[in-house]
């Protein structure tokens, strides 16, 4: 590595302790064997205005600055567009990413594990946060599960490069590896919608998994669950509005053709749409709407907030009328009512932060309370 690398990764490392991102010894002296810029010589997208995209190569003036920056950045485009296929812009949605370096060092500490512990990794990424684990517990206890094949080459390619064999696998992460556990902690550096229950049975009894819950109302949380002798697994979330892309196989459905949104029965409410604005309630709707998409749509003068689930058919629409909220719902299952239903609990326990939340997952289901 070049002195000014060096130079640059120590100034990450730096601030990133002075702020409080990296907390302890032993995670900064992990981070310091390992360089991120060698995860991104293929390069990355940076934003270039509105939802536009533009290439930065490893020859491109001020790469490997931004490689020390504390960033996440865009490596893929559309499942299958890397930064070496464009010239000039793109306009699609991104797909993989290097996430920023204090999320990284932030869960990988709040992953509470000690030497010996044999760790499941969902989502290789770029093979950074692999690196830091292997520096810290040995390559023999990481195991790594990437759900992209093109992606999981990379990743493999730049580890082996630095002379980092952890045990790589490709496939689907929401299952896990079996083969390679029982496990004693299990990370996801993706956004995952629920637990699966692989995931819980792979792991030890008292073993923990950290999780960011998320959701197609897009607001998510980071989760340490402890896994139960039983099979379940229960924890509280550790606030900071954590983002990751979701898992691909969780991603939303097209919403195909609209439902008839003249149908259904109106009611006043007391809870109105402006709520769905606010990433913590967002994120408290979506345990009570769980597969239920938003959009906004202007109709008869009003400007509608409509949930649809895809899955069952049910919909839910809200605006304003004269001052009042009116709530247009059909299907089998009352959307905003469930939502009002969990909002009435939210605000029985005095409205507390999303910290002061506990996530259980059983084979019911997954549930959020205070």
């Amino acid at each position: 590595m070049t002195d000014q690398a060096q130079q640059l990764r120590a100034q990450l490392l730096n601030a990133l302790t002075a702020g409080g991102s990296l907390r302890t010894d032993e995670w900064k002296a992990a981070a310091g064997t390992v360089a991120r810029h060698d995860f991104l010589r293929g390069g990355f997208f940076r934003q270039a205005g509105g939802s536009a995209w533009e290439p930065v190569l490893q020859d491109d003036p001020g790469w490997l600055e931004a490689c020390y920056q504390d960033e996440s950045l865009v490596t893929q485009i559309a499942g299958t567009i890397l930064p070496q296929d464009v010239r000039g812009q793109i306009l699609r949605e991104p797909t993989s990413s290097s996430t920023l370096p204090s999320l990284v060092l932030r869960m990988l500490e709040d992953l509470q594990v000690e030497p010996g512990m044999h760790v499941l990794e969902i989502g290789t990424g770029t093979g950074y946060s692999t690196a830091v684990l292997a520096a810290r517990l040995g390559e023999n206890l990481v195991t790594s599960v990437e759900y992209d094949a093109d992606v999981a080459g990379r990743a493999e390619t730049a580890l082996r490069e630095q002379g980092i064999h952890p045990a790589l696998v490709t496939g689907d992460g929401l299952l896990g590896h079996a083969d390679g556990g029982p496990y004693d902690r299990i990370i996801a550096t993706c956004g995952i919608k629920t637990v699966p229950a692989a995931w819980i049975e792979q792991t030890r009894p008292g073993g923990l998994i950290l999780v960011t819950i998320g959701g197609w109302l897009h607001a998510s949380e980071l989760a340490r669950l402890t896994v139960r002798e039983d099979g379940t697994t229960s924890g509280p979330l550790l606030g900071g509005q954590v983002s990751f892309m979701l898992a691909r196989p969780q991603s939303p459905p097209a919403l195909g053709l609209l439902p008839d949104l003249e149908a259904g029965t109106e009611r006043q409410t007391d809870i109105g749409a402006d709520v769905l604005n606010d990433w913590t309630l967002r994120f408290i709707a979506q345990f009570a709407a769980p597969n239920a998409q938003r959009l906004t749509l202007s109709r008869n003068g009003h400007t509608e907030d409509v949930l649809i689930d895809v899955v069952s058919g049910s919909w839910a629409a809200i605006y304003e009328d004269s001052g009042r909220w009116i709530a247009r719902q059909d299907g089998p299952d009352l959307l905003w009512d469930a939502v009002e239903e969990q909002f009435g609990r939210w605000h029985a326990a005095g409205k507390p932060a999303p910290e002061k939340a506990t996530v259980t997952v059983t084979s019911q289901g997954q549930t959020l309370a205070w």
